[in-house]
């Protein structure tokens, strides 16, 4: 268990927001080693515990009371925060600020072979997605129906495995 005494921040262990993370902090004057695979790292000047875990358990991580920050993307976020609705919850976190680094874009691709006139051509497809909330919400906005085929890396091998005819990722 955690000291309570410390403030505690999720960051992402490797991946696109990770190094701009680590930046950040360092701007911010807390002195951390964090170039150690170490999971948990203490700041050495102030009371402050830095965690270091996958981008998609952070927003969990800051929803339950685990980390008290969490720095992590919009996508990641979003997600979560439908996840936990469709499930009843009521999720308890707010934005504290923009960090402007980072930043992508959730894209539907289907194979060069298959007409593409709009998202109405997914019209009763399979899609790949590791964003299946976020991805049945715009669909469901554009009135199109589909069946989602829940991938957590390797999305876009999914239609010429057979798996997906398209896929919804980053």
């Amino acid at each position: 268990m955690l000291d309570n005494t410390r403030l505690r921040i999720a960051i992402q262990k490797s991946g696109r927001l990770s190094d701009d993370s680590r930046e950040l902090l360092a701007r911010c004057g807390i002195k951390i080693n964090l170039h150690t695979q170490r999971l948990i790292a203490m700041a050495e000047n102030m009371p402050i515990d830095i965690l270091r875990v996958r981008d998609d358990d952070i927003p969990g991580l800051v929803m339950d009371g685990v980390v008290d920050l969490g720095i992590i993307g919009e996508n990641v976020l979003e997600e979560e925060l439908l996840n936990r609705r469709a499930q009843g919850e009521d999720p308890r976190y707010f934005t504290l600020r923009r960090l402007d680094f980072g930043g992508c874009r959730l894209s539907l691709a289907t194979p060069v072979d298959e007409a593409w006139d709009g998202p109405a051509a997914l019209d009763g497809k399979r899609i790949a997605t590791s964003y299946p909330h976020l991805l049945k919400r715009y669909l469901d906005q554009k009135g199109v129906s589909f069946k989602s085929c829940l991938l957590n890396g390797s999305v876009e091998v999914a239609p010429r495995a057979g798996l997906a005819d398209a896929i919804c990722d980053l």
